[in-house]
């Protein structure tokens, strides 16, 4: 099972906390450092300073780490032209040696639109299925041949499909709760499909109708990895767990409910039924970028016991 420390920068964090948080990530074994992809906070926080682009938070952190692997869940599809998208992961993907993965998805968000001019449409899960199209069509198209697509929303003519990700492939992320339109997506375009704080129960079914997508695609079910985000909140005792949850605003019994909560043991317990209906990799939302403590707490009490 690998762990992955995922956090929400929007919430409030300058670059200098995440690099803080990613620097710990490597050096506690973790396996990779992804953000999310918002420009503006949710619920009662006050979000300051202010947010931090995604592309240009994991552009420095390419250069200011070495090993763990860097990713979005997810970047919005209505905040980037496909084309333009493609060109700055492939030249973050060089820029950290070749560690780069791309969770793409429709965009949700409407109030962060509004705050700060992005256009809004409504038809933004047929956009993303032409936007995961052009980024890998551009990706995987020869050196020296040209790239074309002609679709409802986007219109690309003789693109030089140019520069190229140091990977051969760069990992793509697709996920979500969709019944239908999402696991044909993960089928067609992923590598890892990833269910965002889901119960077993459901990870269970969306995992199998993914499982069938793919299979129904002729890829084979087992040709994608398949991982849940959940927050986590552990501690030594439930003094500590306590104290965790109470800064972070939530309640102790609802995170033990919907994430990873409560003493290391509970923790691993629980990390083990989701391995045992499928996931392969956990995505641990980080909501308390200043507590340092917390992450060597999980690496120490959590990760070693699933190595």
């Amino acid at each position: 099972m690998d762990l992955r420390i995922f956090t929400e920068p929007q919430q409030g964090a300058t670059y200098d906390t995440l690099l803080t948080v990613a620097k710990a990530t490597e050096d506690l074994g973790f396996d990779a450092f992804f953000r999310s992809d918002h420009y503006l906070r949710m619920g009662s926080v006050d979000g300051l300073p202010g947010p931090t682009d995604a592309w240009i938070t994991l552009a420095g952190l390419a250069r200011e780490t070495r090993r763990i692997r860097l990713g979005t869940l997810m970047t919005a599809g209505t905040f980037r032209l496909p084309g333009v998208l493609a060109i700055q992961v492939a030249q973050v993907d060089r820029m950290s040696g070749g560690r780069v993965e791309l969770g793409l998805g429709a965009g949700w968000f409407e109030e962060e639109h509004k705050a700060y001019g992005i256009p809004f449409p409504k038809e933004k899960f047929a956009r993303l299925e032409e936007q995961l199209a052009i980024v890998t069509g551009l990706w995987a198209t020869e050196v020296g041949k040209t790239f074309d697509f002609h679709g409802t929303y986007y219109d690309l003519t003789e693109s030089p499909a140019l520069p190229k990700p140091a990977q051969k492939k760069v990992p793509v992320l697709v996920g979500g709760h969709g019944a239908s339109r999402t696991p044909r997506l993960a089928a067609q375009f992923a590598d890892e499909f990833n269910i965002p704080f889901a119960g077993i129960e459901d990870t269970e079914r969306q995992f199998a109708r993914v499982r069938a997508a793919a299979e129904e695609a002729g890829r084979g079910a087992d040709a994608l990895t398949y991982s849940n985000a959940l927050v986590v909140c552990v501690g030594r005792d439930d003094r500590e767990v306590a104290r965790r949850a109470a800064a972070i605003g939530r309640e102790v019994d609802e995170l033990k409910a919907n994430g990873l909560a409560g003493s290391p043991a509970e923790v691993v317990d629980k990390i083990g039924r989701y391995a045992a209906i499928g996931s392969q990799r956990i995505y641990l939302q980080i909501l308390d970028l200043d507590d340092l403590d917390h992450l060597e707490l999980i690496s120490a009490q959590v990760q070693s016991q699933l190595s």
